[in-house]
């Protein structure tokens, strides 16, 4: 059977078949999508307000990022970091003048790039604040989504996202979201980090009481704790500003994102901070075959500009 004479139910099919059953979606099978607005097999027409889960905040398909996507196609993709690329200091600067940080770290994936927060986190705890080595500790909040990778699954409070993964990295301790008084009783002399929503988005949307990333900030800086900010699905202008944190007036220590950097089209993701966090790292001490590619970082330009 042709693609083109194929209905929903075909497709569905040869899905459950031959796919991994790791999700259970709508039965709805989309063609094409253009805008705001998504178009099945059937031809029927969806407004999309899930913008998969805020990775296409701009549109799906951007003219203009779709455009830089395959002049850049044409011209080099990949090099891996092993070479330098020509759109890759330009992405660094670009960031780091949107934002206001020093530096960048570009992966791919959002799991990824919350991965490598938790790895410059812990290094900056041993190196800078000078923590017992292997005793580094950095708290979460419960109803917390930051990944599918074992660390991340591991302080997830979701049962299901656990289940038959185990063993699990340990030094990570869960609090209630919006409990300033839980973090500050919860911080010891080993503690590097907190990790946080601004707006969690797992089982819903849960804005945090006013007031409080102020406070969870300023209980950090006084206890020398680093302050990360996942604004992966959050931020990039979802909220309405450019990172949700900016409602309480605070500079996080590390900002984490992803989704929309991507526009949609390729995974591209990055870790924000200063030299002291993000200085931490030497050559060999973390990376990514694909991260920082090309390809990606031309791609992220692009959607930054289409959001500004």
């Amino acid at each position: 059977m042709l693609i083109e004479e194929m209905v929903t139910e075909d497709f569905i099919k040869l899905e459950e078949k031959y796919g991994a059953h790791n999700y259970h979606p709508l039965d709805v099978v989309i063609d094409r999508a253009e805008g705001v607005w998504v178009y099945d097999v059937d031809g029927n027409k969806y407004l999309d307000c899930l913008a998969a889960y805020s990775a296409v905040n701009q549109g799906h398909c951007h003219p203009r990022i779709i455009k830089v996507l395959k002049e850049q196609a044409e011209r080099v993709t990949l090099t891996s970091r092993a070479f330098r690329n020509n759109q890759l200091p330009f992405l660094y600067k670009e960031l780091s003048e949107l934002t206001g940080y020093e530096i960048s770290l570009p992966m791919n994936s959002g799991a990824e790039a919350v991965e490598t927060a938790l790895k410059a986190a812990r290094k900056w705890g041993y190196k800078i604040k000078k923590v017992e080595p292997d005793k580094a500790e950095i708290i979460t909040c419960i109803n917390n989504f930051a990944g599918r990778t074992i660390t991340i699954v591991g302080f997830s409070t979701e049962a299901q996202y656990k289940d038959g993964f185990g063993p699990f990295t340990p030094g990570f301790q869960s609090i209630p979201y919006g409990n300033a008084d839980a973090l500050e009783k919860a911080i010891t002399k080993n503690t590097v980090a907190f990790v946080i929503e601004p707006i969690q988005g797992e089982g819903g949307v849960i804005v945090p009481p006013e007031g409080y990333l102020k406070k969870a900030y300023e209980i950090c800086k006084k206890n020398n704790v680093l302050f990360i900010a996942d604004e992966i699905q959050s931020g990039l202008g979802r909220s309405g500003k450019l990172f949700a944190f900016e409602y309480e007036g605070i500079r996080p220590d590390v900002v984490i994102i992803g989704k929309a950097l991507s526009g949609g089209c390729y995974p591209v993701s990055a870790v924000l901070s200063d030299k002291e966090v993000l200085g931490v790292f030497n050559a060999g001490d973390h990376g990514s075959t694909f991260g920082g590619n090309p390809l990606g970082a031309a791609i992220a330009r692009k959607s930054l500009k289409v959001l500004i």
